[in-house]
C-alpha cells in the first residue's frame, strides 16, 4: 500500500508567523496562520484538512458499503464540520465533528440507508483514525 506524504513549514511566532501546507502529490499548497485557524483570516487551517480527509473518505466509503449492500449511489456529498474548541486546562481539541451528508441511491429505504451510513461512520479509515474524536453523523437519503 502507498504512504501518503505532506508538508508544513511555520516561520515566526504563534500570532505573528505564517506557513504553508502542501500535499506530496501536488494537489494542495496553502497558506495558513493563527488568524485563518484560530479567528476567521484568510489560508487554511489543519482542521479543513481534516474535514476534507473525513468527508472525502466517509463519501468513498459509504459509496464501497453501499455497493456491497447491492446499492449502486448515483451521487453521495458529505460536509464535514470540525468544531475546535479551547480546552479548560488551556490548549485547543478538536471536541467533534459533524458530518452531514445527502446520497441519491436508487431502490433503497431510508432504514437501510441509515444503518449503512452508520456503519461507515463509525468504520472509515479517517474515522477509526481519530477515533477519540466524537463524529456525529446526519444523512439524507435523496
Amino acid at each position: 500500500m502507498p504512504v501518503r506524504h505532506a508538508n508544513a513549514v511555520w516561520e515566526g511566532s504563534l500570532k505573528a508567523g505564517a506557513g504553508r501546507m502542501a500535499f506530496g502529490s501536488g494537489a494542495f499548497e496553502g497558506q495558513y496562520s493563527f488568524s485563518s485557524r484560530f479567528e476567521e483570516g484568510v489560508g487554511t487551517n489543519p482542521e479543513e484538512l481534516i474535514g476534507a480527509a473525513q468527508a472525502g473518505c466517509f463519501s468513498m466509503a459509504l459509496s464501497g458499503d453501499l455497493g456491497k449492500a447491492g446499492f449502486e449511489p448515483n451521487r453521495v456529498e458529505t460536509t464535514a464540520n470540525v468544531v475546535l474548541e479551547p480546552r479548560p486546562e488551556g490548549g485547543w481539541s478538536i471536541a467533534r465533528i459533524e458530518l452531514q451528508t445527502a446520497a441519491e441511491v436508487p431502490g433503497l429505504d431510508n432504514d437501510t440507508f441509515q444503518q449503512i451510513a452508520e456503519g461507515t461512520r463509525a468504520n472509515c479509515p479517517v474515522s477509526r483514525a481519530l477515533g477519540s474524536t466524537e463524529i456525529t453523523l446526519q444523512a439524507t437519503l435523496a
